[in-house]
């Protein structure tokens, strides 16, 4: 799994040159007050959990969730007469480049393709907007098969 979650990471990099972070998430966007361990704009990829199913001889197959985020500071938007439309959709733009970075990707020949379930849009304190992805692929393991 751990090669998935690194290939996943290094594909993000590779197609969005202008992160500044793309990390593992741990929680940086959910710190107290309005400072933040991140700087922006990142990408941050966890909350990975599967679904097992047996299949036999120590072999299991399981759909994977996981969760990709694009956190953009907004700082430079807020005042009247600061052309917002054009700054929304530009955020708007790079989230669906996060998406489409990862959509249809796979990352081992163990691996289906991933493919969106989810997304949402929200905003954290600190002027910061989050477009949130959810995916999902199906992977089999065969580390505990008898042999």
């Amino acid at each position: 799994m751990e090669q998935i979650f690194i290939s996943i990471l290094e594909s993000i990099s590779r197609e969005m040159p202008e992160l500044s972070l793309v990390d593992e998430d741990y929680g940086q966007l959910e710190t107290e007050g309005d400072t933040y361990p991140v700087t922006f704009p990142c990408a941050l990829v966890g909350n990975m959990e599967a679904d097992w199913e047996d299949i036999g001889m120590g072999t299991q197959k399981g759909v994977v969730t996981l969760t990709a985020r694009l956190a953009i500071d907004c700082y430079d938007d807020t005042h009247l007469g600061s052309n917002t439309t054009e700054k929304a959709a530009g955020r708007l733009r790079m989230a669906n480049r996060l998406y489409a970075a990862l959509q249809c990707s796979v990352h081992s020949n163990d691996m289906g393709p991933m493919y969106r379930t989810k997304s949402r849009y929200y905003s954290l304190p600190g002027m910061v907007k989050v477009y949130e992805y959810v995916f999902q692929f199906e992977l089999h393991d065969d580390s505990a098969a008898e042999g």
